[in-house]
C-alpha cells in the first residue's frame, strides 16, 4: 500500500527556516523516480494551492512568492522529496500537503506556522 508520509514543520519565527519531507512509502522505485511530485499549502480561508513542483528531469517550478526562498528537492533512493523553505513570513503559514501525479496521491499534511 503506497503512502505519503509527511514529517518537519512546526512553528518558527519570522526569518527562520523549516525542512519539509515527504516519503512515499511503498511505492516501487521506477515508478516514484518518474514522478513529479508537488508540495501544496492551504491556509485557513483560502484555497490549496501550488507552492513548488519537481518533475523527474528534475525540472522544478515554484510559486512566484516563494520564488529564492523555498527549494524543492528529490531523493530517488529514499523515495522522498523535500522543501526548504527560508526567510518565512508570517504568509507562509498554511499546512503544507505534498502529492504524487502518478498515484493522485495527497500526504497527511504538516501544519507550519510563522509568528511575527
Amino acid at each position: 500500500q503506497v503512502q505519503l508520509v509527511q514529517s518537519g514543520g512546526g512553528l518558527v519565527q519570522a526569518g527562520g527556516s523549516l525542512r519539509l519531507a515527504c516519503k512515499a512509502s511503498g511505492m516501487i522505485l521506477s515508478v516514484f523516480t518518474g514522478d513529479t511530485m508537488g508540495w501544496y499549502r492551504q491556509a485557513p480561508g483560502y484555497e490549496r494551492e501550488l507552492v513548488a513542483s519537481i518533475s523527474s528531469g528534475p525540472v522544478t517550478n515554484y510559486q512566484d512568492s516563494v520564488k529564492g526562498r523555498f527549494t524543492i528537492s528529490r531523493d530517488n533512493t529514499r523515495r522522498t522529496v523535500y522543501l526548504q523553505m527560508n526567510d518565512l513570513t508570517p504568509e507562509d503559514t498554511a499546512i503544507y500537503y505534498c502529492y504524487s501525479t502518478a498515484r493522485r496521491m495527497w500526504g497527511q499534511g504538516t501544519q507550519v506556522t510563522v509568528s511575527s
